[in-house]
């Protein structure tokens, strides 16, 4: 999901230059690497690159195909009108958390490694009945908007879009989270070449402005 807007940005940009069709389905990743895993039939993956590699390993994604794509860092967001909390600094970020009356994120890579960050600061026992799990697929910062949470964490190229919500700013760098999506040639594929053209066009300077529009870098 975090690359959803990104891929529409730029699925349009390659079909005007090739005239080739693009078909994207954006799903949350846990979903998307078990419908993989299953057999069902795509013709290019995009995921955390981790998440590449486990399916590249598993057979469902061609080896040597892993094309890395951005780099996104998670961010802070609050309801639109909301306090800003302090977290310029770990330390500040460590308060605003147990602040918190409820906090929200991913399933993706960045929630799991927020429950490390939290273990590591020794308050994951203290905040776990404040914790609201966002479902796969569901934005963090649709909770957010809705009240239904105070403070919510997600990578930045997912909050930027929503209304509704203040981006507070991104994790301090100490303790940023960072996170390579990837694309790889599914085994199921049945135009590698065009798939191949287009991880080329991924990757091209030309899709870079799109990627920081995002809230990506291009990795």
């Amino acid at each position: 999901m975090a690359t959803r807007q990104l891929l529409a940005d730029l699925v349009q940009q390659f079909e005007q230059q090739s005239q080739q069709p693009v078909t994207v389905e954006s799903v949350g990743g846990v979903d998307a690497a078990k419908r993989v895993q299953a057999g069902e039939a795509f013709d290019v993956v995009i995921l955390a690159s981790n998440a590449i590699e486990q399916l590249i390993q598993a057979g469902k994604v061609l080896a040597g195909s892993r094309t890395d794509l951005v780099k996104s860092g998670v961010a802070v967001a609050v309801r639109s009108g909301a306090p800003r909390p302090d977290i310029g600094s770990e330390a500040a970020l460590r308060q605003a958390v147990l602040t918190a009356g409820s906090l929200s994120y991913s399933t993706g890579p960045s929630g799991v490694a927020l429950v490390k960050l939290f273990e590591r600061w020794g308050i994951a026992e203290q905040i776990r009945d404040r914790i609201v799990q966002a479902p796969p697929g569901v934005p963090v910062g649709s909770l957010v908007a809705k009240g239904e949470v105070e403070l919510g964490f997600q990578q930045l190229s997912e909050l930027i879009h929503l209304q509704g919500i203040d981006v507070v700013g991104p994790l301090p760098d100490e303790v940023q989270i960072i996170t390579t999506f990837s694309a790889g040639i599914a085994a199921t594929a049945t135009q590698p070449g065009a798939v191949r053209a287009l991880l080329d066009f991924l990757v091209s300077p030309a899709a870079e402005a799109a990627k920081r529009g995002n809230g990506m870098e291009p990795a």
